[in-house]
């Protein structure tokens, strides 16, 4: 973890770099065979595919298309059976795949897709009726152009038991007709803001201004109750039983934190009192930041809490309330409420960590009970965390073991002193339904490591992380080289003093998507070719909130790689929403990097060390040119604190495309370009800004398709 923010570049910036670019990689998932010119759809089917592990062309069933079917994913063939389809796509884009497919058995049953090798999702195949009944389940994946490959594979996690028609691969989506922009992630939660809610506190901001308290907030807004009796409070839209509390107050004079009891009504019935502290929030000086108050130059005022309670039945008036004196005030930034699950089953033959001397919620440290389990379960076994709070002061390797809990709000893992946490060491590894609270309290120099990552190693092909809860460390999730075929789904990375998920130089086909990531120290999602090009990998479908420090998502250099249908709001300070970048010395770009379906909201920041505005979406030739293909299609960039669109800095880039994206309010100019080279534009409309549509510098090229206004 050795990027540097400060100090400034050989070249002092000037102040018209704005906004950093949302870039988020889309895996180019490649699909074979061929497409022709014109069709809506080319069908591929799956008795002509390439067959392997024990998959095999059978005609027993009728209703199916073609010669016959395939079948062979039945239990004896569990990990082995698949089905692989050469797929031609005239361009790399995101496509339509739609799979033809029959399930007798009465139950949803599952397959994995996987394309240009790397896993893309796991199909849940519902019952259609008998084997003669035949239903389609459609999925959008991105391939690139030319040749592809994609497979439907019974991997060990899968449930098989379904037969194979065929696949039908549809021609690309986006263009003049699509709606642009992202939703991001599925969250299980509803988010209530507190300058939304009702109050008779008082209402900071909105201010984007940095080291202000609104600035670090969700909308940039935030509620601050400074006298006992003053409250927020919200109508619950949904029934919840939990809550995760947003929020900040003031840190103790030496640094070291301080708590005091926020309470929580229901109907103005007394619920409880939650626990709040300043001991992972309030950083000092200038980067890395220190913990030390005098060092002055506050930031980083947010963190969070949660707790579980009765049930709460939608129409619920919801309220937060000073009742102590404890601190002068707090500040509410929002409300997550969700319906938290029961706790889930330890799954059978799975070592439980308790069984080899862990004990919950008593402090002591549990390290050696973890390795003690994961030892005893071995490659291809699995480890069980049980309901409990477990200590762990060092991070714990594990190589092709499944480690499980029964939920993230049920199994924690706790680090003791900055230290502990995961390292996977190759081999399958599984990672799922448990939480990491860290105690990282600063963010440590990158040359001089003495706190840690919750999730940092090698995976081998085939792993997986998902539905894991990361708190309170230096980085989320840090994936190192050699790591092939990694899946990320369904993770909430929050109040990191680093990075939220970083791919390092040599990851490759990995795929990070319906994940939360909110209140990281660096960049929410990265990808930094550092050595070695980070390769066919996406970041897609998920939500980033408030970064503190650089960018939303940021692609530094690599091959074939994509950020695709995410929301990324409120970044703060040296930020764009996405970046696409070769910053930091990475390997230059090569092949295409697609960035596709995404939306920035307030993005953008100021770099205090530069004195400069980077924008919402920032495309910057730092070490050396951008010259392969970059493509930025249906995006949607909304109140951008300075430029929508920065292409920057005085070297060469080409290759750009920008299609049927909508810039709408500006801090400055809508697009702002300082560099040679050349980009086209199609579909792209600009409004709303403050400096006007368009400054471009003299030696570069804007090649205007049909369908642009407003620059």
């Amino acid at each position: 973890m050795s990027r540097t923010h400060v100090p400034a570049p050989p070249i002092r910036l000037p102040a018209f770099i704005k906004r950093a670019a949302l870039l988020l990689p889309l895996l180019l998932l490649p699909l074979a065979a061929s497409t022709p010119a014109g069709a809506a759809e080319t069908l591929h089917e799956a008795e002509d595919a390439a067959l392997s592990g024990g998959a095999t062309v059978e005609t027993e069933h009728g209703g199916h298309s073609g010669s016959g079917y395939v079948g062979g994913f039945t239990d004896g063939n569990k990990g082995t059976a698949a089905v692989t389809f050469d797929v031609d796509a005239a361009e790399a884009a995101s496509h339509d795949v739609a799979v033809r497919y029959a399930n007798g058995t009465g139950v949803p049953m599952t397959l994995s897709l996987y394309v240009n090798g790397a896993k893309a999702t796991q199909l849940s195949l519902p019952s259609p009726g008998g084997w003669d009944s035949w239903g389609t389940v459609t999925v959008p994946v991105g391939l690139n152009a030319g040749g592809n490959t994609v497979a439907l594979r019974f991997d060990a996690s899968d449930s098989g038991n379904v037969n194979l028609d065929r696949i039908a691969v549809g021609e690309p989506s986006g263009g003049p007709g699509d709606t642009p922009g992202g939703t991001g992630a599925d969250l299980p939660y509803i988010e209530y803001e507190a300058e939304n809610g009702v109050t008779n506190g008082t209402v900071l901001g909105p201010d984007r201004t940095y080291r202000t308290v609104p600035s670090e907030a969700s909308g940039r807004q935030a509620v601050r109750l400074d006298q006992t009796g003053e409250y927020v409070e919200f109508t619950l839209t949904e029934a919840a039983n939990s809550l995760v509390v947003r929020y900040s107050i003031p840190d103790s004079p030496d640094g070291s934190g301080q708590s005091a009891p926020l309470a929580i009504y229901a109907d103005g019935q007394k619920l409880t009192d939650l626990e709040l502290t300043s001991t992972y929030s309030w950083v000092y000086g200038d980067y890395p930041f220190s913990n030390n108050p005098a060092d002055g130059l506050a930031h980083r005022f947010f963190d969070e809490s949660r707790v579980v309670l009765d049930d709460l039945a939608a129409g619920t008036v919801l309220r937060l309330q000073k009742d102590s004196n404890a601190v002068a005030h707090y500040d509410i930034d929002l409300v997550d409420a969700e319906q938290v699950a029961a706790p889930i089953a330890g799954p059978s033959g799975y070592v439980d960590i308790t069984d080899h001397g862990a004990t919950s919620g008593d402090g002591s440290d549990d390290t050696a009970a973890l390795k003690a389990a994961i030892s005893a379960a071995g490659p291809n076994g699995g480890v069980w965390i049980p309901q409990g709070r477990f200590t762990i002061s060092e991070r714990v390797q594990v190589n092709g073991t499944d480690i499980r809990g029964a939920g993230p709000w049920h199994s924690v893992l706790e680090g003791q002193d900055g230290r502990g946490g995961i390292e996977p060491t190759g081999g399958q590894v599984t990672l799922a339904d448990f939480m990491f609270d860290g105690d990282v309290r600063y963010r440590d120099p990158d040359d001089q490591i003495t706190t840690d990552t919750a999730i940092e190693g090698v995976f081998g092909p085939g792993s997986t992380v998902s539905n894991v809860w990361i708190e309170h460390a230096k980085v989320g999730l840090w994936i190192h080289s050699g790591t092939d075929g990694l899946t990320v789904t369904g993770v909430r990375v929050r109040n990191t003093f680093a990075d939220g998920i970083h791919l390092n130089g040599g990851t490759a086909n990995t795929v990070i998507e319906q994940s939360h990531i909110r209140g990281t120290g660096d960049d929410a999602l990265a990808m930094w070719s550092n050595g070695t090009a980070v390769s066919n990998s996406a970041f897609r479908d998920n939500t980033v909130q408030t970064p503190n420090l650089a960018n939303g998502i940021a692609i530094y250099g690599g091959h074939g790689n994509s950020a695709t249908g995410n929301l990324i709001a409120d970044t703060v300070t040296a930020s764009a929403g996405i970046a696409v970048s070769t910053r930091f010395n990475p390997v230059p770009f090569s092949g295409e990097t697609l960035i596709e379906g995404n939306t920035l909201v307030r993005a953008g920041g100021l770099e205090p060390n530069w004195d400069s505005e980077f924008g919402s979406l920032w495309i910057y030739a730092d070490t050396s040119d951008i010259t392969a293909p970059v493509i930025v299609r249906d995006m949607v960039i909304e109140d951008s604190t300075y430029a929508g669109v920065l292409m920057s800095w005085q070297r060469t880039i080409q290759n750009v495309s920008f299609e049927n994206v909508v810039i709408d309010g500006t801090g400055t100019y809508g697009i702002e370009i300082q560099a040679t080279g050349s980009a086209s534009f199609s579909y792209v409309t600009v409004s709303g800004t403050t400096s006007g549509g368009l400054s471009a510098s003299d030696g570069f090229t804007l090649n205007r398709g049909p369908g642009n206004s407003g620059f």
